[in-house]
């Protein structure tokens, strides 16, 4: 049998179709590794050392910020924002300024977080939907090596799952500083021969701006689900609203001249609503020799966004504020089916898979405003977008401990803006060797074209970009459980992009830009050193550089360089638990002859908690804890201001990181 040479991979992917009671114990196996570490035991279970998966235990252990936040348990990840809190998060992961989420693909359940041709920049992807609590696990992947991976991928993906059932129900109040304010309530229980549940999220928030966010969020989430993990299917509804003001990116010469403090804003009118309901349908069977899993999605989603990035420098009456608006409805389905084979001696798992989605956005405009009033449209379009992808990937154990993967993919897109029409495909092989484990170490050889597409308003019309930008990565990885109780990981890769995709900070939105070619090195560590006490160290560097060289410098603005992050959680010590974290965010060219970088920030998070009883505790959550004075984000570009020459100022624009903030969370389970 296939599962002697690779017990935990076969278990998730393979032995369930072989033996249902196998299948079982397996299941049985990560329950119990939940419990006890919070990251499921990798050995066996993974294409590459940069993949893994992260539970439920280790996110409700850890304080964030921002929902956003949840994509920084992907090591290595950096999560930031440079304007209100109902807009989409920064992300910054391997080399990359991922901006709002191009070249990492995020998803729910099956359905696409990141909005392809969106008004503000393209793969735009906004967590804050999410309600935290009834997230089961987030399975990530870095590298574009995988053939079920398709568009914003290239970086990486991470898969977000949702649970079936609460072990018990969850009614949390929260208070803390400016202003801060958030009301949880979740449960489930049995219906109609199944398990519904819910979850219902109301949180209000100033923050420390001179100017107040009030945030205004409504999150609601019902779920059904039916069947064991053999045969079963669920369907998910979720309706997100939200609203705030945004205190966005100021320039450094403001703060430095007196005229506004860190925490002030240039305009008070910046901010913007978003709206987002989805309803989602999944279903697995495994029977004996295959698994088939299919999901199919429809959401709509509404955004305004009102910034001022430059303030009179394009028009010294009005204000250079701008609303970038969109209403969409975006359909799809994915289907795929893995089987077991053997040809000539050799044992195979063999699957195919097809994707497809539909962006229907009507309107989708630009608009010149003054205090959100408009003056005058800049451009207004109609975008449909539709593509297709089709993925084969084989995976083939040669001995009990040489396995190889490989994959190709192919996506198929069609654009249309008002009357203008175009169309692309590509074809993406994928290619890997995983070798071992021996004394449970294992190594990998990962290699893959990937891609990401341009937003359909610039690939159409009479010099169109790119429809579909390549990129190509390779990795060498080990991964190793050599000491109990820690899994580590080690990694070098690199990664080709044909364009780069830059922030221009007069417009709010990326723009193509040169080639470029990054390198870097990983290294993760998440050692148990006893049940009640859980440490994480994650490091990473990169080096990001445009193949064409130009006198102007061949840097890559706001490419990530270094980071790193150390986590030590405690539970059970009677009724006390709680944690620290410590984050560096390093230093970034933001100019490509790196006159002007960025300063390195460096933010501690804390949490302790009281258990009260069974069913109640009582959590003090801090952040920034030592009150840094330091950035979120940091730009170059020219602004404006009242009483400067007309060309402008060239000058640093920066968004500050907020001061310290304490929350105190009151949680009860029923």
């Amino acid at each position: 049998m296939i599962c002697k040479y690779r017990a935990g991979a076969m278990l998730a992917l393979g032995c369930a179709l072989l033996d249902a009671a196998t299948a079982a114990e397996g299941d049985a196996a990560l329950a119990s590794v939940t419990v006890l570490g919070h990251y499921d035991n990798a050995i066996g279970t993974t294409d590459a050392a940069s993949q893994g998966t992260v539970t439920a235990n280790l996110i409700a252990n850890r304080p964030a910020l921002r929902t956003g936040e949840l994509l920084e348990f992907v090591p290595g990840m950096i999560v930031t924002q440079h304007s209100g809190d109902g807009k989409a998060n920064q992300y910054f992961l391997r080399g990359f300024n991922l901006d709002h989420g191009t070249d990492f693909a995020t998803w729910v359940d099956g359905v696409p977080v990141n909005m392809r041709s969106n008004a503000h920049g393209q793969g735009y992807s906004d967590l804050n939907f999410l309600i935290p609590e009834l997230v089961q696990r987030i399975d990530y992947k870095k590298g574009s090596y995988f053939a079920d991976e398709g568009d914003f991928s290239s970086a990486g993906a991470a898969h977000i799952r949702l649970s079936d059932q609460l072990k018990q129900g969850i009614a949390s109040l929260t208070m803390g500083s400016y202003g801060y304010q958030r009301g949880v309530l979740a449960d489930s229980f049995a219906a109609a021969d199944g398990t519904l549940l819910y979850g219902l999220e109301l949180s209000r928030n100033n923050g420390p701006w001179q100017t107040p966010e009030q945030v205004r969020k409504y999150s609601a989430t019902l779920r059904y689900s039916h069947g064991d993990a053999q045969d079963g299917y669920s369907i998910t509804a979720m309706a997100y609203r939200n609203r705030w003001n945004a205190t966005d990116q100021v320039p450094l010469r403001a703060v430095q001249s007196g005229l506004i403090n860190r925490f002030g804003g240039i305009d008070p009118s910046d901010g913007g609503n978003t709206a987002r309901t989805s309803l989602a349908w999944n279903m697995h069977r495994r029977d004996s020799d295959r698994i088939t899993e299919a999901s199919a999605y429809l959401l709509h989603s509404s955004l305004d966004l009102y910034s001022n990035f430059t303030y009179l420098l394009n028009d010294p009456v009005n204000g250079d504020q701008f609303q970038q608006s969109e209403r969409r409805t975006v359909g799809g389905a994915s289907a795929s089916q893995a089987w077991l084979s053997q040809i000539g001696g050799i044992d195979m798992r063999n699957k195919l898979g097809v994707e497809t989605r539909y962006d229907h956005i009507a309107p989708i405009g630009l608009y010149a405003t003054a205090a959100r009033q408009r003056l005058s449209t800049v451009r207004e379009d109609r975008v449909d977008e539709a593509s297709l992808g089709l993925y084969a990937e084989n995976t083939s154990y040669w001995t009990p401990s040489l396995r190889s993967i490989a994959g190709l993919r192919y996506d198929a897109y069609r654009f249309k803006v008002n009357d203008d029409r175009a169309s692309a495909h590509k074809f993406s092989p994928k290619l890997s060797l995983i070798l071992g484990p021996w004394r449970d170490t294992e190594y990998f050889i990962n290699y893959g074209a990937g891609f990401h597409s341009n937003d359909a308003r610039g690939v159409t019309g009479p010099a169109p970009a790119p429809p579909l930008v390549g990129t190509r990565g390779a990795e060498l990885g080990v991964r190793s459980s050599w000491l109990p109780g820690l899994q580590s990981s080690f990694s070098l890769w690199t990664l080709d992009i044909d364009s780069e995709l830059v922030y221009a900070g007069d417009s709010g939105q990326t723009e193509a830009s040169r080639a470029s070619r990054r390198t870097g090195v990983e290294w993760s560590n998440h050692y148990i050193a006893a049940p009640w006490l859980l440490f994480d160290l994650d490091l990473s560097a990169s080096r990001a550089r445009y193949r064409d060289s130009d006198p102007a410098g061949n840097y890559v603005p706001e490419a990530l360089n270094k980071v790193a992050s150390f986590g030590v959680t405690v539970k059970d010590i009677g009724r006390w638990f709680g944690g620290l974290e410590l984050r560096y965010f390093g230093q970034r060219p933001l100019i490509e002859d790196n006159s002007i970088r960025s300063a390195a920030t460096t933010l501690a998070y804390g949490r302790i908690g009281y258990q009260l009883s069974h069913r109640t505790r009582l959590t003090l959550d801090g952040f920034n804890l030592f009150n840094r004075r330091a950035s979120d984000i940091d730009y170059l570009y020219t602004s404006r201001l009242a009483g400067e020459s007309a060309e402008g100022v060239s000058d640093v624009h920066f968004h500050p990181v907020e001061p310290r903030t304490l929350r105190l969370t009151l949680s009860h389970n029923f």
